[in-house]
């Protein structure tokens, strides 16, 4: 099934300049307005003691979700890229490093996820974002499906872990 999605998605790759130009930037690039959403999101509303939380909640969420447990489950499983699995060359470069989770997966939904704590509507938009990114990755045959699926569940984990630490245990 992971195949047969990857060939879907990744089978519109290099029949159109344009949209191999938006996979490319959504694959590359999108994150830092991602990154620069939040950043605004979290310094432009509330006190400077709110700002704190809010920060250390999304910069914990990260470092644990890309950080920690990628790179665990990363050391145990070694998964080939489909690039190296089908010998073909992506749209953008990429090491070869094990490819579940997805790091850029874990990081940005480790990034937008914590958003619905202080804004459900912007937490949805980040959802979106960090998906469409997921999805981008894929198009330009860096990822498979399941990669993205992990890397989303593994944020999921994360979040779940630092609210605990951070707010659920204070209670």
């Amino acid at each position: 099934m992971d195949e047969i999605v990857f060939k879907f998605i990744n089978g519109f790759a290099g029949k159109s300049q344009w949209l191999d130009f938006a996979g490319i930037f959504f694959a590359d690039y999108f994150g830092y307005l991602l990154i620069a959403g939040v950043a605004y999101l979290i310094f432009s509303a509330g006190d400077w003691r709110k700002k704190f939380q809010n920060s250390a909640f999304i910069i914990l969420s990260t470092i644990i979700s890309r950080g920690i447990i990628t790179e665990i489950i990363r050391f145990f499983y070694n998964r080939p890229r489909p690039f190296i699995e089908f010998g073909n060359l992506p749209l953008i470069d990429q090491a070869n490093v094990p490819a579940l989770p997805s790091g850029h997966a874990a990081f940005y939904f480790a990034l937008v996820l914590p958003v619905f704590f202080i804004n459900k509507k912007f937490g949805w938009y980040g959802v979106a974002g960090a998906a469409l990114m997921g999805v981008a990755r894929i198009f330009v045959g860096v990822h498979w499906p399941l990669d993205i699926v992990a890397g989303a569940l593994v944020a999921l984990l994360s979040v779940f872990i630092v609210h605990w630490l951070l707010v659920s245990r204070k209670t």
